[in-house]
């Protein structure tokens, strides 16, 4: 069954220009063959026109520096994901395709052949009036916030987590409409379910503390950025269980360029790892691939449960439960409002596709 246009997620067939999925063009009845993913696409009067969405999401670069803001901004917060905003705000799958046009360009001017033409044709492919503004937007949020964000998370824990695992819950809702709901198979819940079921557990891990040695700042940026890759997976969770989360934001604040320096080299590093297999699964096995990242936001959701002992171990609502409960429903507000307002902007954004390609 086609997707709707107007689901947050439907902006993200702005960013690939390759044919559409089997997953996503069910009316074919090509679609159901094992090889079909492999066969050019030919000419075909059944596709509905339902699904004509914009060549590209059209965004301002004010509007992209606020995303990056706040992208940048729950980076700073251990158990927020930077990549669950970008869902949310609709640029996920732009992000990821510009990330592996610029590691392909980077492979290209290493590897040949014909370097500098091959990495510039890759580089053109980047759609670099969303990228800039948007890690602008993430370097002054970063920069600014790190600290405030830090001093009130510490001050305020079970109320900062409750706001939070608000936000988380309703963004859940992004994913799963871009994947089609109705549309999901029972294989597909099941790998879900083991996603879930792994990250609860990796987010159960109680912290530890590592000397922040070079190779180990290296090494724990690289799997930082993975989860700011994947929706619902936080780095800065993921950091302060190797112990550096307070080390990387003392490095932020006091501008110590050394450590910031050991630590962009693990973000390049795990960027150039992950996200070709992303932007594949994200092309090819997107129904699937999102699903099973909402198991990943779902498993997640632990890190952010408001009442939780010294070794993470889980606790009973405690006496700040009213003032709680409401930061919850407000954080879960916030979240629906910009969900609805981007599923609306898309769904403009398609009918005016569809009028032009009418016209």
């Amino acid at each position: 069954m086609t997707e709707s246009p107007h689901f947050p997620g439907a902006g993200d067939s702005a960013a690939p220009r390759e044919p559409r999925t089997t997953e996503e063009t069910t009316k074919d009845p090509r679609a159901e063959a094992p090889d079909a993913a492999s066969r050019p696409e030919t000419p075909r009067t059944s596709v509905t026109t339902t699904t004509v969405a914009p060549a590209e999401r059209r965004t301002s670069i004010v509007g992209d520096l606020i995303r990056g803001a706040l992208m940048g901004a729950v980076e700073t917060i251990p158990g927020i994901s930077g990549g669950t905003v970008a869902l949310v705000v609709g640029i996920y799958t732009q992000l990821i395709d510009s990330a592996s046009h610029v590691v392909s360009a980077v492979r290209r001017l290493v590897t040949g052949p014909d370097r500098g033409r091959a990495a510039l044709a890759q580089l053109r492919l980047v759609r670099w009036k969303l990228i800039v503004p948007v890690f602008i937007g993430m370097a002054i949020a970063i920069l600014t916030v790190a600290g405030p964000m830090a001093d009130l998370v510490e001050t305020y824990p079970e109320l900062t987590r409750a706001a939070f695992f608000g936000m988380v819950l309703a963004s859940i809702a992004v994913p799963l409409s871009m994947a089609g709901v109705r549309g999901i198979r029972w294989h597909q819940i099941l790998f879900a379910l083991i996603a879930a079921a792994i990250t609860f557990w990796l987010v159960s891990l109680p912290p530890t503390h590592v000397e922040p040695t070079p190779f180990v700042i290296i090494i724990a940026a690289a799997i930082a950025v993975c989860a700011l890759l994947l929706p619902g997976l936080s780095g800065s969770f993921l950091l302060l269980t190797f112990g550096l989360y307070e080390p990387t934001m003392r490095a932020v604040s006091e501008r110590d360029f050394g450590y910031l320096g050991l630590f962009a080299l693990g973000m390049v590093i795990g960027v150039a790892s992950m996200v070709k297999g992303l932007q594949w699964l994200l092309h090819h096995r997107r129904r699937v691939t999102l699903v099973i990242l909402v198991g990943v936001m779902v498993g997640a959701m632990r890190t952010l449960w408001p009442w939780q002992g010294e070794h993470r171990e889980l606790l009973a609502p405690g006496d700040e439960w009213p003032l709680a409960t409401v930061l919850f429903v407000a954080g879960f507000a916030v979240v629906l409002g910009l969900a609805i307002l981007d599923a609306r902007l898309m769904r403009r954004q398609a009918a005016a596709a569809l009028a032009a390609a009418h016209s």
